[in-house]
């Protein structure tokens, strides 16, 4: 089996991973926590997003985020924009790239946003060409693409169509993802494999969540066809409010260390983002989520 030689990760931990957590994660633990990222060796760092505090009370601090932190060179640094109030002010924080997104399945964009999902992702559309109107990358994200918490198995053609739509936008790279971690390798196979018969495989990216333990068999099987693009989570940050008991996105610190045991190579110190994760986890008072950064603690322990 020929595998991608270099992967990329895109760090999501404090944006996606942070976003639903009840507790107050301050602007300073933030920026420390992005910083440490930067440090590690990611080369896409979600560092916030512009949504409105009433929905997403944690993300209120995005633009003294953007504001604190270490730019790195070659480091771009992504915000989620749901509509152009949101873009204005990753504009004015002078984001690299602009994430937007829209579900694969037609129950969730009604019960949630109260429309279909051709209209949500054309809702998008002026948010992209301002995006490109400025210089800045625009990255989509096709959410429940793996299954729904409403409608249960999600049509792969609905997928499909979903790429396509953001393909018309313009945008520079599409993620699928497991919003809820109900995916398996076979299934995960068949969804990319009809993705890339509609946009280019290699501007194609995964996004898991572990909520069976499926996420890193979900990420080998996209390696085997050819992906080299996937979000993680430091220390498995994160979590789906609409799946009862899900443990969160795919730990950043198991998918590196697959990924280096398998001579794939990605330009991150593994020591360095389980320091990160060690960090986060204490902030937020509990554990890392992550195997592998909680094996090589009590390793280091020993």
């Amino acid at each position: 089996m020929k595998y991608p030689s270099r992967v990329s990760i895109v760090e999501v931990g404090a944006r996606d991973g942070l976003q639903n957590e009840k507790q107050e994660v301050t602007a300073a633990v933030k920026i420390e926590l992005v910083n440490r990222l930067s440090a590690a060796g990611f080369r896409n760092v979600e560092a916030g997003s512009f949504v409105s505090p009433k929905w997403v009370p944690q993300m209120a601090t995005s633009a003294d985020v953007m504001a604190g932190i270490e730019r790195k060179p070659g480091v771009i640094y992504s915000v989620l924009t749901p509509n152009l109030k949101g873009f204005e002010g990753a504009l004015a924080a002078r984001a690299d790239e602009v994430v937007i997104f829209g579900a694969a399945s037609e129950a969730f964009s009604q019960k949630n946003i109260n429309c279909s999902i051709a209209e949500s992702i054309e809702r998008f559309r002026p948010v992209a060409e301002a995006a490109k109107a400025n210089g800045m990358r625009v990255r989509a994200a096709v959410s429940c693409a793996l299954g729904c918490p409403y409608q249960g198995e999600v049509p792969i053609e609905s997928v499909v169509d979903c790429v396509k739509r953001f393909a018309d936008l313009g945008c520079d790279d599409i993620g699928i993802a497991d919003t809820i971690g109900v995916g398996t390798p076979a299934r995960t196979s068949a969804v990319f494999e009809a993705a890339a018969r509609a946009y280019p495989l290699a501007q194609i990216s995964g996004h898991f969540h572990d909520t069976y333990g499926q996420a890193c068999a979900n990420v080998l099987a996209c390696l085997e066809l050819g992906v080299s693009t996937f979000d993680t989570s430091v220390a498995g940050l994160g979590g789906c409010p609409y799946a009862k008991g899900a443990t969160g996105n795919v730990a950043t610190e198991d998918v590196l260390y697959m990924l280096h045991g398998m001579g794939i190579e990605t330009g991150i110190d593994l020591d360095l983002v389980c320091e990160a994760g060690q960090f986060i986890s204490q902030a937020l008072g509990r554990a890392p989520h992550s195997r592998v950064n909680r094996a090589l603690a009590a390793k280091r322990a020993g």
